[in-house]
């Protein structure tokens, strides 16, 4: 190994496929555990009944770094003192899965599908409400399973004035405690990477035992339930099974009569001797012990005060983006707030740049072929500067910034219902906020990220996210003349795109999708140096490869106007530009140069006119047209190679075709949109 290089530990073997362990979600009602479920799984889960008739449940495969799990949310459960009809049956899957035992093979209603028990449990429990919960906890730690809690609900705990101390319950129940907020997605990446340790390490929790008074009535009971012929019939744990019987679980004493008739008396002999020894009745009195060591955990794990004032401004700031239903109200606040900074800045950095560049280049107006290549190269290198310093750097600069700050991440959180909708995990979210500054990048994040039909959908999609080449477009010739709410127009007719397409993706490669978790980190303000740096990394391209591609195409555009060939092609191409797009037919050798670079097309516009000041050459109804088609038109070399590289040349060639279609349709309905406004209402 050389000296620079460095390795990575992999856990082996790694649970994934058909290692991978099936945790399931427990718990009573409105505890949470449906958020949960969202918050990590695909955008189609398979959706089953436990039985031919009554609840179903959910389960998908969820993705953990390399390896997976089988995450299942069940039917809730109440108790399981006197488990009622619906409570059974989620108990048979929690002990057997489809294996029933004995006791169990002759009941009429089986299983509707096959399906293992689960390999870890993950009680979710409301911090809000812990005492019942509690309960149900010490229940499910006779099972026999690994076992995890998750806290959720921890911020309305909070907010209540109520501390739980999650290490003190852990240490109690012998589990691990992991707090969650479920439906802002915090703590969930930490709770499911727990439960992947637990699986492998097979942790079991610590068995809760009656008071001592109960346990020594309930020897004789244990006694017989010791017996091979039980074990062999039941297949449960034995403190298990003591408890339901010693709290008169109709369904375990019917199953007794009915497959070991013989030992029915003596157990009931030895309930009643039991019984003869407590205050109470047998039931009641297990019950009441239960309850209260239930009630002296939760005293002496909790602790009330007032509310925190400590990381109020965090609370509040997850308030407005990861809540349910107003995340994505501040999520649109934060990139309308983004884009209109972005306005406000280039407007300045342009008037200070770019145009006492162009001022300065007017006056020279070459004749020899040598001095039109000198001048294209002055025109390419200021269409560069007037392109990247005032709208592209400064949105990469904001992108990379939100991301630094953490509010990236909540965003991507909170479009996952919306991404779940047309097919996707809001795991992809990530990549499309990242494609906001460059496809490229954001493609590769999906590949390395993702796999199947959402690594596909979410890639042919990609296409058609407005980088910050075509977003600088937008906002330099929109901006400027179309305004703030032209801008807005187009982006949000982005979006209704890109909505309907994904939809249509989705169902044209359905299949079984795989969940994602993804994380919440912690608010951090961004650091210069990092942000610069990161900065630099999403702008590097524009040295290495822009640079060259716009004075190369500079140069070709102006020696094909210069020896008249420019008009050929766009001859060629006017059946697009002139009679479908409504634009100059000289605009052709511009949009067909844009296949290289976005940021091309606008610089060779500018040429193809003779000036940066485009109206009254184009009216605004064409420039319009023109930024539509380019937003939605065929992506820029190096993003084709990519798509080549991660989905093969078929999806590639279709992605091509996909956008050259939707560019055409698109901006040919708001040509004949705003033509037909025009002439109705002047």
């Amino acid at each position: 190994m050389n000296a620079g290089s460095s390795s990575v530990l992999l856990p082996q073997p790694l649970l994934r496929g058909r290692r991978r362990p099936r945790v399931a979600l427990v718990g009573r009602p409105r505890t949470g555990r449906s958020s949960l479920f969202l918050a990590a799984s695909s955008a189609a889960p398979q959706h089953r009944r436990l039985l031919r008739e009554g609840d179903s449940y959910d389960e998908c495969v969820v993705d953990i770094g390399l390896e997976q799990i089988s995450l299942v949310d069940l039917p809730a459960v109440d108790s399981l003192h006197s488990p009622g009809a619906r409570d059974v049956v989620v108990l048979k899957y929690l002990l057997w899965g489809d294996r029933w035992p004995p006791v169990a093979l002759h009941e009429d209603q089986l299983p509707e599908v096959s399906f293992d028990a689960p390999d870890v449990l993950v009680q979710v429990v409301d911090a809000t409400a812990l005492q019942r919960d509690l309960e149900l906890s010490l229940e499910l730690c006779l099972l026999g399973k690994p076992l995890l809690i998750a806290l959720n609900r921890v911020d309305e705990a909070r907010r209540k004035g109520v501390y739980v101390n999650s290490r003190a319950l852990a240490e109690h129940l012998g589990v691990p405690v992991l707090p969650t907020v479920a439906h802002m997605g915090i703590g969930v990446s930490d709770l499911f990477a727990a439960a992947l340790e637990v699986a492998r390490a097979q942790q079991l929790p610590r068995i809760q035992t009656p008071s001592p008074h109960i346990s020594t009535a309930l020897e004789p009971l244990q006694a017989l339930l010791a017996q091979p012929a039980v074990a062999q019939a039941f297949h449960v744990p034995l403190p298990f099974l003591r408890i339901q019987l010693a709290e008169n679980n109709d369904y375990f004493l019917q199953e007794l009569a009915c497959h070991l008739p013989q030992l029915l008396p003596q157990v009931l002999a030895a309930r009643d001797a039991a019984a003869r020894l407590l205050p109470r009745p047998l039931s009641d009195e297990v019950h009441a012990d239960r309850h209260h060591q239930a009630a002296l955990l939760f005293e002496n794990v909790s602790r009330f005060g007032g509310a925190a004032g400590a990381g109020r401004w965090q609370r509040l700031l997850d308030g407005l983006f990861l809540h349910p239903r107003w995340g994505l109200l501040g999520s649109t606040v934060v990139f309308a707030l983004v884009l209109l900074v972005v306005f406000k800045v280039s407007t300045t950095l342009d008037a200070w740049t770019a145009a006492p560049l162009v001022e300065w280049a007017q006056e020279w107006q070459p004749g020899s072929t040598v001095g039109v290549v000198g001048r294209a190269v002055v025109d390419g290198l200021i269409g560069l500067v007037a392109i990247v310093v005032p709208y592209m750097l400064p949105l990469v600069l904001l992108l990379v910034a939100l991301e630094e700050s953490g509010i990236m991440h909540r965003v991507a959180f909170v479009v996952d219902r919306g991404f779940h909708r047309i097919g996707l995990h809001g795991g992809v979210a990530a990549p499309f906020l990242i494609g906001l500054g460059c496809n490229v990048p954001a493609i590769s994040m999906v590949a390395a990220t993702s796999s199947g039909k959402d690594r596909l959908v979410a890639t042919l999609l990609l296409a058609f996210v407005p980088c910050s080449a075509r977003s600088a477009i937008i906002l330099a010739m929109g901006g400027k003349y179309l305004g703030g709410l032209g801008v807005f127009a187009i982006f949000a007719l982005t979006f209704v795109v890109l909505t309907l397409l994904g939809s249509l993706l989705a169902r044209r490669y359905a299949n079984v999708a795989v969940g994602l978790i993804q994380e919440i980190p912690p608010y951090a303000l961004p650091r210069w140096r990092p942000l610069l740096a990161r900065t630099w990394e999403r702008s590097s391209d524009i040295v290495t490869i822009v640079t060259p591609l716009l004075v190369a195409g500079s140069i070709v555009l102006a020696l094909l106007g210069h020896f008249g060939a420019d008009e050929w092609i766009n001859l060629l191409l006017s059946p697009v530009t002139h009679w479908w797009l409504g634009l100059p037919v000289l605009l052709g050798v511009p949009i067909l140069f844009g296949v290289l670079r976005k940021e091309l097309s606008l610089l060779m516009v500018y040429q193809a006119l003779g000036t940066i000041e485009i109206v009254p050459l184009l009216d605004r109804v064409q420039i319009a047209t023109f930024l539509v088609f380019i937003t939605f038109y065929i992506p820029c070399v190096s993003t084709f190679a990519l798509m080549l590289r991660t989905i093969g040349a078929r999806q590639a060639c279709f992605s091509v075709g996909l956008s050259v279609a939707v560019a055409l349709l698109i901006g040919g309905g708001v040509r004949l949109s705003l033509e037909s406004w025009r002439l109705l209402f002047g």
